[in-house]
């Protein structure tokens, strides 16, 4: 690697940057938990302190009507240089159910190359290799290639709920040519990969009621409404025979792959029966006709993800159930509207509920798709960085879940380049969770790497 812009000081720098790494995640900054706002609260100031020390400027804790989020600069590149806005989040998951950690979630460990902590690989270890790659390269040069920006956000695994309004009102400030994402994954270790987008969100609480309390099956039953077996009803609607989903339209605006997704689809290594392995099932669903890497990444999606009503306690309580719930959850693809959706779910649903019944939908929030186009030259420079380090062509994929880079992308009026580290069984979000050193190492040169090579562009 003696090639790379940073492997020297990659080297040389291993115990400290470590030794920054564990700081930093024994801070729980558990954004779901409102007793833990203080901690997220310190780890904000952790990261500010992070950026002063490599070199950064204007460093800022933001204050939102959430948690805050972090910014500093660099923009002494001179004219004509791009701009690049650094996007991460500080905040983490909580650590349920703690016994099943093989050491204390807070207590980061080192175990077979690996760094075991929450917030190891979402999203504290990808946020620092990109801190440390800005470190490194002013420490060699005394200057960066591009105008660097950082903004890291401490409300993303609660669904970033201020996080659009926090870039709105910071817009001038974040103007830029690119964005750079690292909370991401690659496919291997050694089949390296990009991300070329992720699936949007848009997720209801739906609420069936046919009487005013529970009634006596036995006096009742046979006359009145089932709450339970009408909303039944309506879930299994949800889908046809194929697995579609049968909401009107619900396909119409979804954009088909490319030639260049489609082929770096079929080169990737995956198998259906490790897959299934992966999940811990014995049988593989969905749309018909679609493979399983586009059911998860370029196909629209419905699940029940929760449904509940009636008696679930040990033994029988002879009722008829006063009402039903269910939360649905629809996974959206390139151009489909969150709010065009959530309409269409409205008429569907009214249409499914019979006279007397009365049906309660709440939104519980909606996130829109995002998708880079695989030809603009920012992502061939993110691509050529890629490769410098892994020695490898990187594959395109996308990811299945959904964040705010939508938003980043619209607001801010920039592609959106996914320089994710992660593996696929990093265990986000589940206990034991990890970061393999070796990539978080490689992270650091690849964010170099790239930053020199968006250096070269003009946009």
């Amino acid at each position: 690697m003696s090639e790379l812009a940073l492997a020297a000081y990659v080297d040389g720098e291993r115990e400290r940057i470590v030794g920054t790494l564990f700081d930093w995640l024994r801070i729980p900054s558990i954004s779901a938990h409102p007793g833990r706002a203080a901690d997220v609260a310190r780890s904000a100031r952790f990261v500010a302190g992070l950026l002063e020390e490599a070199g950064l400027e204007h460093v800022e804790v933001l204050e939102t009507a959430g948690a805050p989020s972090v910014y500093g600069d660099w923009l002494h590149a001179g004219e004509g240089a791009p701009t690049v806005v650094v996007y991460g989040h500080h905040d983490v998951q909580p650590v349920d159910p703690e016994e099943a950690w093989t050491s204390a979630p807070f207590e980061p460990a080192m175990v077979d190359g690996e760094c075991r902590a929450r917030g190891a690989v979402d999203d504290k270890g990808q946020v620092l290799y990109e801190i440390e790659a800005a470190r490194g390269l002013l420490r060699r040069d005394g200057r960066l290639p591009v105008n660097l920006k950082f903004l890291v956000e401490g409300e993303e695994e609660v669904g970033s709920p201020h996080f659009e309004a926090l870039l709105h009102a910071e817009r001038e400030r974040l103007r830029c040519d690119a964005v750079v994402v690292s909370d991401t994954t690659m496919w291997a270790p050694d089949v390296p990969s990009v991300c070329m987008g992720m699936r949007g969100l848009v997720a209801f609480d739906v609420v069936v009621r046919t009487a005013t309390s529970d009634l006596h099956s036995g006096s009742f039953g046979g006359s009145v409404p089932n709450p339970v077996h009408l909303l039944a009803a309506m879930v299994s609607a949800l889908h046809d025979a194929d697995g579609r989903v049968t909401l009107p339209g619900f396909y119409e605006d979804v954009r088909p792959l490319t030639e260049a997704e489609e082929a770096s689809l079929r080169l990737l290594p995956f198998d259906d029966d490790d897959w299934k392995a992966k999940a811990g099932v014995q049988c593989l669903a969905g749309e018909a006709g679609r493979t399983t890497l586009e059911r998860v990444w370029a196909r629209p999606t419905c699940d029940v993800v929760g449904f509940s009503g009636g008696y679930a306690g040990d033994g029988v309580k002879t009722v008829v159930p006063a009402s039903a719930n269910a939360k649905v959850t629809f996974r959206l693809v390139a151009d489909q509207d969150p709010a065009k959706v959530a309409h269409a779910f409205r008429r569907w649903l009214a249409r499914q509920v019979p006279d007397g019944v009365h049906c309660e939908i709440t939104p519980l929030g909606a996130v829109a798709p995002a998708l880079t186009p695989a030809g603009h030259p920012a992502v061939a420079a993110l691509c050529r960085a890629v490769e410098r380090v892994w020695g490898a062509a990187p594959l395109f994929t996308r990811e299945g879940g959904s964040g705010p880079e939508e938003a980043l992308g619209r607001v801010l009026e920039a592609p959106v380049l996914y320089l994710g580290v992660g593996l696929p069984d990093d265990r986000f979000h589940a206990p034991d969770e990890r970061l393999v050193m070796d990539q978080f190492w490689k992270g650091i040169l690849a964010a170099a790497e790239l930053w020199l090579e968006l250096g070269r562009w003009r946009p």
